[in-house]
C-alpha cells in the first residue's frame, strides 16, 4: 500500500510543488487547509485529497488524524508549512492578530507534530518536517511577531528532534531565508535569481525524507546564492 503525506496548511507555491513530487514518487497525499476551495486542480493533477482543518484548534487536528486513522491512511511524512503574520509598529500592534499569528505559526505546529508523533510512535518511525521562515533565527523590526511565532516553532522542531530522533522518528526544520517565487510574486527581470524556487526547495524537502537515519539533519537553511545572511 502507498504510504500516505500530509501536507498542513496546503495551497498554491510550496505546498503545490511538495504533492506534485511527493505525489510523483507515490505517495498518496492529504491536502489540509482552512478552505479548500483553490485546491480542486491540484487534487485532480496529483490524485491528492483535501481536508479542511484549522490546524490551530485541537479539535480540528485530532478530528484531521482521526478520519486519516479511520481510512487506514496514517502518514509517514507530515510537513507543517501554514503561516500568519501581523506587520506594523510593535506598541500599535493589535493583541488579537498577535494571538492569531502565534497560534497559526507555533501553537498549531504543536498541535500537528504531537498528534503526528503519537501515530509515528505507533508506527514505528515517520519524517515531521516543519517549515521556517528568515523569521526563524532573525527578528526584524515592525515584524515580531511573526518573529514570535518562529523562533518558537523551531524551539519545537529541535526539542522534538532530541527527542523523537532516538525512537525512529526524523523532525527536520528548513530555514527559507528569501522570497519564493510564485505567479503573483515574479522574478525581476534585472535579479533573475532573487527569488527561491518552490521546486528546489521541495527537493531539499524531499532529500531529508529520504536521509538515512545515520545522518539525519534536524535544521537545513536554503536561499538564493545572492541573498544576504
Amino acid at each position: 500500500m502507498p504510504e500516505t503525506a500530509l501536507i498542513v496548511g496546503a495551497g498554491s507555491g510550496l505546498s503545490a510543488a511538495l504533492a506534485r513530487k511527493l505525489s510523483a514518487r507515490g505517495y498518496r497525499c492529504v491536502l489540509a487547509a482552512r478552505t479548500t476551495g483553490k485546491l480542486g486542480a491540484l487534487c485532480s493533477e496529483t490524485g491528492s485529497t483535501a481536508v479542511e482543518c484549522n490546524a490551530s484548534k485541537p479539535e480540528d487536528v485530532d478530528a484531521l488524524f482521526a478520519g486519516l486513522e479511520r481510512d487506514g491512511r496514517v502518514p509517514s511524512v507530515v510537513i507543517y508549512n501554514p503561516s500568519f503574520r501581523v506587520r506594523g509598529p510593535l506598541v500599535e500592534l493589535d493583541r488579537d492578530r498577535v494571538a492569531e499569528t502565534l497560534n497559526v505559526t507555533a501553537y498549531g505546529g504543536f498541535l500537528v507534530g504531537q498528534a503526528a508523533a503519537r501515530r509515528m510512535l505507533a508506527r514505528g518511525g515517520g519524517t515531521i518536517v516543519f517549515t521556517g521562515a528568515s523569521a526563524s533565527v532573525k527578528g526584524y523590526a515592525q515584524s515580531a511577531p511573526f518573529a514570535m511565532g518562529k523562533f518558537a516553532l523551531r524551539g519545537l522542531a529541535q526539542s522534538m528532534a532530541r527527542e523523537l530522533s532516538p525512537r525512529g522518528i526524523h523532525v527536520a526544520h528548513v530555514v527559507i531565508d528569501g522570497g519564493i517565487r510564485s505567479a503573483t510574486r515574479p522574478v525581476p527581470p534585472d535579479a533573475p535569481d532573487s527569488l527561491l524556487d518552490p521546486e528546489a526547495i521541495a527537493e531539499t524537502y524531499l532529500h531529508l525524507i529520504a536521509q538515512p537515519r545515520a545522518c539525519w539533519t534536524w535544521e537545513i537553511e536554503v536561499r538564493p546564492w545572492v541573498e544576504r545572511f
